[in-house]
């Protein structure tokens, strides 16, 4: 959508914790605005709240449930657990929504809410769209709020409770997708759960299917969540795989709906490689549906000639996992994903699972009794240059001379098949540039002169 949003970005709600939106007051207004839309009927509404380790969590928490419960829905915390896992018990229960309190990758600052409808996939651009209409209706008559919101009678006001056994109930399911029967005996794996959400369901996971586990990642403390570890930072993960001679190494996010792999030598298996592996494994045993895969214009050109080989499509969209599950709907793909690790296998999930896309991985490491680097590199990369530039607004990519810069690199990259893609971070006040091409000399310049004059154009217009 090219509508500029105030509260929805390409995930959910995101923000610095107690800096607006994501203030207590304005949470509990999300809440219960995000309430009115799914309202359904007269029965008794129930809402599921996961989150990850992050200290505002707890304020997060409270702000939403007080929103939901003054609107006569009861809620269920299942406190940290996978975003995944969250989708997954929104279907089970049979609630009406679900809700994720995460910012994903992000540094402990931050905190965002990402929603999941009955049927457990992401909200749609229009679902959220109709909750930001509904959010600045009810701040608009804040100061008379009760004859323009429906709040629940005193009487019939909502309860929260916890569910105990909600880890306990992930676990069991994500084991069942492991093909039956099969087990990871003789394995030595690390995993690093990047003290986020899944520090206590990944680790058990793996181990009561059989692998010898070194977990890393897993002593939350409330800030130090992403804090080089886990998906985005991959050091202390390769060093422990070598240091432990470990087979491979898993690498979650915070909220562990990414994956990135390291195999035995220490080199990374991003989530191109993975999509490429797993595509191939589910085409061979006549799995895989759709013509292809989807994924996103990120994903690198070498992912895209390696499946022409294979008769296979690419079929890219917008970034986020979001995108990519639509244009799997649409297409009836059930494999898709993006190079950051979100990979979606739709039959198991409606949504990016960096632990069952871990052990659709392992499946084939199992089976084909084959070392993970053998595995790890299914196609040769094109090279990929990505930058990411903070700018004081995002007035540079309407500047006449940006513009031109970005056609000439653009007519330069089409002789040799490259890409060019700019784009407003949908999580946080950036720019990013991702080219790829087969000279990776000409990649470099013409990035570099598109980042100067990106940044010549920032400041003038902060001058």
């Amino acid at each position: 959508m090219n509508e500029v949003r105030q509260f929805f970005g390409t995930d959910g709600v995101r923000g610095q914790a107690n800096v607006w939106p994501m203030t207590p007051d304005m949470i509990m207004k999300i809440a219960m605005a995000t309430a009115q839309k799914f309202t359904r009927g007269d029965h008794r509404h129930s809402i599921v709240i996961g989150k990850d380790t992050r200290q505002s969590g707890y304020m997060v928490e409270s702000a939403l449930t007080a929103g939901f419960v003054s609107m006569g829905m009861d809620v269920v915390l299942l406190g940290p657990l996978p975003t995944p896992a969250v989708a997954m018990l929104t279907r089970t229960l049979r609630a009406d929504l679900g809700v994720m309190i995460s910012a994903s990758h992000n540094p402990y600052m931050d905190n965002g809410i990402k929603f999941f409808g009955p049927d457990g996939f992401k909200l749609s651009d229009v679902e959220e769209t109709e909750i930001e209409a509904l959010i600045k209706k009810n701040d608009a008559y804040s100061g008379n709020r009760q004859q323009n919101m429906p709040l629940a009678h005193s009487t019939l006001l909502g309860k929260a409770h916890r569910l105990d056994d909600a880890t306990g109930r992930y676990i069991e399911f994500a084991k069942a997708t492991f093909p039956r029967g099969m087990r990871l005996d003789g394995l030595k794996i690390v995993v690093d759960c990047a003290h986020g959400a899944a520090y206590k369901v990944a680790p058990k996971v793996l181990w009561e299917l059989g692998a010898e586990i070194i977990p890393i990642g897993i002593t939350p403390d409330g800030t130090n969540i992403n804090d080089n570890c886990g998906a985005t930072s991959l050091t202390t993960l390769q060093d422990a795989v070598l240091t432990n001679q470990a087979d491979l190494g898993i690498a979650l996010d915070g909220d562990a709906d990414r994956l990135i792999m390291v195999d035995e030598t220490g080199a990374i298996i991003d989530g191109d490689q993975l999509l490429a592996l797993i595509a191939t494994s589910w085409s061979e045993d006549g799995d895989l549906r759709g013509e292809g895969i989807v994924a996103t214009h990120m994903s690198n050109l070498g992912l895209e000639r390696y499946l022409e080989t294979k008769n296979l499509k690419l079929i890219r969209t917008a970034v986020g996992d979001r995108y990519v599950l639509e244009g799997m709907r649409a297409h009836g793909c059930n494999v898709g994903g993006e190079q950051s690790g979100h990979i979606i296998l739709r039959d198991y999930m409606t949504t990016g699972d960096g632990i069952i896309a871990a052990l659709q991985t392992l499946s084939v490491l199992v089976q084909k009794q084959l070392k993970t680097s053998q595995l790890g590199r299914i196609f040769d990369p094109v090279p990929q240059i990505l930058k990411s530039i903070r700018t004081s607004s995002f007035a540079p990519l309407n500047d006449g001379h940006v513009r031109k810069a970005i056609e000439e690199a653009e007519h330069c990259l089409i002789k040799d098949r490259g890409r060019l893609l700019i784009r407003r971070s949908g999580t946080e006040p950036l720019i990013r540039i991702m080219a790829q091409g087969d000279n990776e000399q000409t990649l470099t310049q013409l990035v570099r002169h598109i980042v100067e004059t990106i940044e010549v154009a920032d400041n003038m217009a902060a001058a």
